[in-house]
């Protein structure tokens, strides 16, 4: 019996993670932008220190153990037939190839800054880009990090931990950073830059140079909107979540007036069978929060219920209504996690390399990965 075809547009972590999960049950086809899983989180150390980062945020797909089933085209899909079901694929030597599919998962992701691009990139072009970007945090004495989200919030203290003989200052908008997590998690956090140093300013909403699209490192000036005096800084890092989804080559009735992918609960696309939507792509709630909650499983699951003819078993995604997890990743003194209701725990120094990393990341999460003399 043929088995169905699933191609799955995208593979970043959630991406990934669906494949890994239906790499048993069907031939599955990943398309990536990237030859390399190249995660979108952990800003903070990946600007300032993006070879330690890179151990656990940049992993060649062919050391993934459960994807030696699913075959990987390096390129970026164009165009999409739903009635003919087909994607066009275009290959990183502009070459283009019409894939057919019976289940078809869009997780392109998002645009957002210039660490989450959909352009097609080599090894060794992601090499030079965090290269580049690293250096001129290294060279800069002062810095300005620009957002009240956890993106910015951890570039500022990363930044700061990283190379403490720097000013670095963090400008947020609103009253308090992080807003969509619980206040206790920004009372914590708050805290701790300023232990590290960090300036933090509330009330300050940049004025943003028109065309620009924040996807680059900057130097000063910033000017602001809510009146304050211009600041100068020698390398400005723009967080401000101007997230663009990566939905140009999709049908404009698939799309809510965002852009975003218009998903049921299920996250089937509503009008079209076997098409699903997942990650920071998928207008599951105002939060976009598949990406963050596992809802990896959840949409396998459903998967292989239709494509057997069990719809009714499908499983419903429930978003939190908060944002949780770490904030600033692995510290010298641990790894600090907060809950939805903003209480943190921690993962002790020792564990993250003994415990965390190779059994719940990479073995229970990943279902194991390869030694690098494998790539």
């Amino acid at each position: 019996m043929t088995r169905p075809r699933v191609v799955i547009a995208g593979l970043g972590d959630t991406g990934l993670l669906t494949a890994i999960h239906l790499s048993r049950h069907a031939d599955v086809v990943g398309v990536s932008s990237k030859p390399e899983l190249l995660s979108g989180q952990e800003l903070g150390l990946r600007v300032s220190r993006p070879q330690v980062w890179a151990r656990d945020h940049r992993i060649p797909f062919g050391r993934f153990r459960k994807l030696d089933g699913v075959r990987t085209i390096h390129g970026s899909v164009s165009a999409v037939d739903l009635g003919n079901r087909t994607v066009t694929v275009v290959d990183t030597g502009g070459a283009e190839m019409v894939e057919r599919f019976d289940a078809l998962v869009i997780s392109t992701g998002v645009r957002n800054g210039f660490w989450r691009h959909p352009d097609v990139q080599s090894a060794a072009e992601i090499d030079a880009e965090l290269r580049s970007v690293h250096r001129r945090f290294d060279s800069a004495g002062s810095i300005a990090v620009i957002g009240g989200g956890a993106a910015a919030v951890s570039a500022a203290a990363n930044l700061a931990a990283t190379w403490p003989d720097k000013r670095v200052d963090l400008y947020h908008p609103g009253d308090r950073a992080l807003p969509r997590h619980h206040p206790r998690t920004w009372q914590n956090v708050h805290a701790r830059l300023t232990r590290l140093g960090v300036g933090v300013h509330a009330g300050h909403r940049a004025a943003v140079p028109a065309g620009f699209a924040c996807d680059e490192v900057t130097t000063g000036p910033v000017r602001w909107t809510t009146g304050q005096d211009t600041v100068e800084a020698d390398a400005v890092l723009w967080a401000i979540g101007r997230v663009v989804p990566n939905t140009a080559w999709l049908p404009a009735d698939l799309l809510d007036e965002s852009g975003f992918i218009r998903v049921t609960p299920e996250l089937r696309v509503p009008g079209h069978d076997l098409v699903y939507a997942i990650g920071d792509v998928a207008a599951t709630d105002d939060l976009r929060s598949s990406a963050r909650n596992r809802a990896d499983r959840i949409l396998a699951h459903n998967i292989r219920a239709d494509l057997s003819g069990r719809s009714g078993r499908a499983r419903r995604f429930a978003p939190p209504k908060r944002r949780w997890g770490s904030v600033l990743g692995a510290q010298p003194d641990g790894l600090q996690v907060f809950a939805a209701n903003g209480r943190p725990f921690r993962f002790p120094a020792w564990t993250i390399d003994t415990i965390l990393q190779p059994w719940i990341v990479r073995r229970g999460i990943y279902g194991g990965i390869r030694g690098k003399d494998t790539d």
